[in-house]
């Protein structure tokens, strides 16, 4: 995903959320001065590879058996120790630090890489848990645009972050566990972002000529207006 490619997008995100963009660039040079550039290669594993984009909907317990066929496991947010606890290796975590910030450093600790969003309203999140962590392992990203260390690669929320940045590191194909784009527990606002999550899924499969499963029965009513593809 080249920059150019999302920031329209991400333009038609903030006019929808009302969100601030220079809310988001601080939070950005933030993250930036607090973590040096991750090396890439060391995710060359994703290449041609089976990717698992693990959520972290109620439906992960029962979907964890996709988990365990993929190559690679990619683990939005809280999907990490859910991965963990039912005793499969996540490859890389990513997160805004909003559930389960102490995993997340563990995982730093450990070895395994984080990809860590910042936005406008995760400051404290970022300055409080990002110092605790293993610098050489996280991996800094924002919506915005990049800035010094902090890359980015399209995606807005943790899970379709995931499927952005396995599409970018070459991913053969994408599977989507514990994802739950009709979840009827979550509050408005997370609504309106799986809204957003399941229109960049349909605007990544379209890019990638690759047809997810999770979209099935889902397509027709998806809208795609604010994203730049073939009408």
């Amino acid at each position: 995903m080249l920059v150019s490619d999302w920031l329209p997008v991400y333009e038609a995100i903030l006019d929808d959320f009302g969100f601030d963009r220079a809310g988001d660039e601080r939070v950005r040079d933030r993250l930036a001065a607090l973590t040096d550039p991750f090396d890439l290669d060391r995710l060359a594993g994703f290449e041609g590879a089976s990717v698992a984009i693990a959520g972290g909907g109620p439906s992960l317990d029962r979907d964890l058996a996709d988990v365990r066929r993929a190559d690679v496991v990619v683990a939005a947010s809280n999907a990490a120790a859910v991965c963990r606890d039912a005793g499969l290796d996540v490859d890389l975590m990513v997160t805004d630090l909003d559930k389960v910030p102490a995993a997340a450093v563990s995982l730093t600790r450990e070895g395994t890489p984080v990809a860590v969003a910042a936005h406008g309203d995760n400051r404290p999140e970022i300055e409080e848990w990002v110092p605790r962590m293993r610098t050489e392992n996280v991996l800094p990203t924002t919506q915005a645009e990049p800035v010094g260390s902090v890359v980015n690669f399209g995606g807005f929320t943790d899970g379709d972050r995931a499927a952005f940045l396995a599409d970018h590191l070459g991913a053969r194909t994408l599977t989507f566990a514990g994802w739950d784009l009709d979840d009827p527990s979550v509050d408005a606002m997370k609504r309106r972002k799986l809204v957003w999550a399941e229109r960049l899924l349909r605007w990544l499969e379209l890019r990638r000529d690759e047809r997810f499963a999770l979209l099935d029965g889902r397509r027709e009513g998806i809208d795609t207006s604010a994203l730049p593809v073939e009408k």
